[in-house]
């Protein structure tokens, strides 16, 4: 898809048939040459906003996928840096690319870690979770981090509704919804369900102190909103 190297239409419609776990062992050898991987620009960005906010010893990748958010992790961490994710075929692409990480097969809605890490890290993954579902993860990366930890979210924001990459994200929304009043097992994986303020709300209810910052070297919208924005949730 869009890559010589990507998958093929075929192998995207399988995967979209599967159930997320099964979907993601499907894509993952070939997930790295997918639009759906968060961009190595938005990567460096949130590793540069981080630098500027404080140091960090163990390092926690969520919902890591092959390992993407290892890269900030990797060069903000003085120490362990490990990733969870539930999909083994993602962990095996992502332990081909950083050896010397720690990898943990876990459902990330019941993290297995209690007060082990100074930062969490997060991205591209929380269309994959429905409302109902993120206080159980936000509660399990609270419960993760030592006093003062911080959690790390880059997202991007909703594009104009006059745009283009707005009707195309709510029609795979839609999409989307339709395939899973139909079909089973479940997909999930939406574009419109994590706005920042439902974030925050969410985070917050958790026990999280939460700002967020643009990362305005990802550039704008038409309307001069930033691209991205960086969730910087801190445990009390």
């Amino acid at each position: 898809m869009f890559s010589p190297h990507g998958p093929s239409l075929r192998e995207l419609c399988v995967q979209a048939l599967s159930s997320v776990e099964r979907g993601y062992d499907l894509l993952a050898p070939k997930f790295d040459h997918t639009p759906f991987r968060t961009p190595d620009s938005v990567l460096r960005a949130t590793a540069l906003a981080l630098s500027e906010v404080g140091s960090f010893d163990h390092g926690l990748d969520v919902c890591c996928g092959t390992g993407a958010g290892m890269q900030v992790l990797s060069s903000l961490c003085r120490d362990r840096i490990t990733g969870v994710d539930f999909s083994a075929g993602m962990l095996a692409q992502a332990r081909r690319t950083f050896p010397d990480a720690t990898w943990v097969r876990a459902d990330a809605r019941a993290l297995p870690f209690t007060e082990g890490f100074d930062l969490a890290v997060s991205a591209g993954a929380l269309g994959h979770f429905l409302p109902k579902e993120r206080p159980a993860l936000f509660a399990g990366v609270y419960r993760a981090l030592r006093p003062g930890g911080l959690f790390a979210v880059p997202i991007g924001t909703p594009s104009p509704r006059t745009s283009v990459a707005h009707w195309v994200t709510r029609g795979f929304d839609l999409t989307m919804r339709v395939r899973n009043a139909v079909w089973r097992p479940p997909f999930v994986m939406y574009y419109h369900t994590t706005s920042l303020s439902a974030l925050r709300d969410d985070l917050t209810a958790v026990g999280f102190t939460v700002t967020d910052t643009a990362l305005t070297g990802l550039g704008q919208h038409r309307d001069g909103r930033p691209r991205f924005r960086l969730i910087l949730a801190r445990k009390r």
